[in-house]
């Protein structure tokens, strides 16, 4: 399929991350958090502090879906488990080895893993840390074994702002990949969809097994979901699993390797970083080792991802474990008079009325910081989330469903289709400057409880 999106608004920011990768970092402390995914609410600890684990060590299961293991991303010593609330484990630190040492899984070449059973396949994904890297929609949880999925889809490009050249990062990884669609291509009877950028030559074309679309359009065109939309929408009870390149790869590995490779390059970028480059980490890495003498010496913000859908953190926290890019951009803690109003052709605003004359020039790098130019106010029915969603869907009837608690009309408006992300963009363009990510979220979790 040729996908030729119209709708949507690119945020070109200052400080994309040069083509060239600087080599690897390491840290002494290697941190997992549960809170990374969706839907754990009751994990069974399978570690204690003083133990020693490898990389692949199983450290925790969810009690709903006990056959999952998350596992250590490192070898070491498990120094700490920091718990919360009615004793939730939110993080497992481990003191890494200077050498890292790997729990074995039986290895096989690109025939064998043909012939192999979905059993098998489920099993060793199961067992070896690799089975969170894929996402069950609708409700973005990590997929339950049991369900079959209809389709898997993966998106081979990344429309974010300052988002890492998947060409760059993988060119040298197609073996992986493909034992990754391989392995995949057991556990559906459906097909393994991956999308691309249209008419540009790429690595992903050469992967076997998989129907191959091309995408052109502003973001979110690079967004899984929105792909899936115009593919294949999903239907009240069917599943699709999504996974990211990074998965793909780390699949690869397991089976063709023999082991769970936490390891991944990601992009230090933004308009903060002295220089953006690329880099070679493991998961869990320390944020203050990533960023050490690479910022420039002003007051920034540290976001774990990217600047429409990551996380605020500081540097004693770790890159999450479903990110690939760090961002850093100033804080807007500065304050101007009258400044979301005065002509400029230095800001950036979708709306012709604010940042006045910035249409004239889309296509120039800006530096933008975290300052909303306002706050929260009642819902403006501006006609404006349309024209940045490439989706089929009313999204501020459906955000009013969501905050009426009304299931029937959410069902309606279509939000088995959509997740945080698919919205995001909502979020910059929208002048009531509501948190529309966490109010999607709330509605997803409490459709699924009910």
């Amino acid at each position: 399929m040729n996908l030729k999106l119209k709708k949507g608004f690119d945020i070109n920011l200052a400080g994309k991350a040069k083509p060239e990768l600087a080599g690897e970092i390491i840290s002494e402390i290697y941190s997992f958090k549960p809170t990374d995914f969706n839907a754990i609410t009751r994990p069974k600890v399978l570690v204690n502090e003083g133990d020693t684990v490898k990389a692949g060590t199983p450290i925790f299961r969810d009690k709903k879906n006990e056959q999952v293991h998350f596992c250590a991303p490192v070898s070491g010593e498990v120094v700490s488990i920091t718990r919360g609330a009615k004793r939730f484990p939110e993080e497992f630190k481990i003191l890494a080895d200077k050498e890292i040492q790997y729990v074995e899984f039986p290895k096989y070449s690109e025939s064998d893993i043909t012939r192999l059973s979905k059993e098998e396949v489920l099993e060793a994904m199961l067992k070896s840390g690799v089975w969170p890297n894929l996402v069950e929609r609708p409700f973005g949880l990590v997929p339950n074994p049991g369900n079959e999925p209809r389709d898997i889809f993966i998106s081979a490009f990344d429309t974010h702002p300052l988002a890492p050249d998947y060409e760059f990062v993988f060119k040298g990884q197609e073996k992986y990949l493909q034992a990754g669609v391989t392995a995949l291509q057991k556990l559906t009877k459906g097909r393994i969809h991956i999308s691309i950028p249209s008419g540009n030559s790429s690595i992903f074309k050469s992967l076997t097994g998989v129907q191959i679309h091309e995408v052109s359009g502003m973001h979110p065109a690079g967004n899984v979901g929105v792909q899936i939309h115009h593919i294949a929408p999903i239907s009240r009870g069917e599943h699709v699993w999504t996974t990211t390149p990074y998965g793909l790869q780390q699949i690869g590995r397991l089976f063709l390797d023999g082991r769970y490779d936490s390891s991944k390059v990601i992009a230090l970028a933004g308009s903060e970083v002295i220089e953006p480059k690329y880099y070679e980490i493991r998961n869990g890495i320390s944020i203050a080792k990533l960023v050490e003498n690479k910022l420039k010496d002003t007051n920034s913000r540290i976001v774990s991802g990217n600047v429409l859908t990551g996380l605020k953190v500081s540097k004693e926290d770790i890159i999450g474990f479903n990110h690939n890019l760090i961002s850093v951009i100033p804080e807007g803690d500065n304050y101007e008079f009258l400044g979301w109003i005065l002509p400029t052709s230095k800001k950036l605003s979708f709306h012709r009325a604010f940042g006045l004359f910035s249409f004239l020039s889309p296509k120039k790098e800006r530096v933008l910081n975290t300052n909303m130019n306002g706050e929260e106010r009642a819902i403006v029915q501006s006609g404006v989330f349309e024209q940045v969603l490439p989706m089929d869907i009313y999204p501020v009837f459906l955000l009013k469903a969501i905050l009426a608690n009304d299931f029937e009309e959410m069902e309606a408006l279509g939000i088995y289709e959509v997740l945080e992300e698919d919205f995001a963009l909502c979020e910059f363009v929208d002048v009531s400057k509501m948190e529309i990510q966490r109010i999607l979220r709330e509605g997803i979790d409490a459709l699924q409880e009910a």
